[in-house]
């Protein structure tokens, strides 16, 4: 299977998936569930997937990195 690579957070769909965030962040995908599960952490719940915002991870990042 051919692996995606992104170049900028322009290119990501409206909302993303665990294991896109996984791959940002450069993380396992159970780390990535596991983060997903954080309150502190931007995602929401649609049925029964987990996603994320497009633009949300690179701000809870960059408030994270303040700290």
């Amino acid at each position: 299977m051919k692996e995606t690579v992104i170049k900028n957070f322009d290119e990501l769909p409206m909302f993303i998936s665990v294991a896109t965030v996984a791959k940002l962040f450069g993380i396992s995908q159970s780390s990535g569930y596991e983060l997903m599960h954080d309150k502190d952490f931007p995602s929401i719940k649609i049925g029964s997937r987990i996603l994320v915002p497009r633009d949300k991870p690179k701000d809870w990042l960059d408030e994270k990195m303040a700290q």
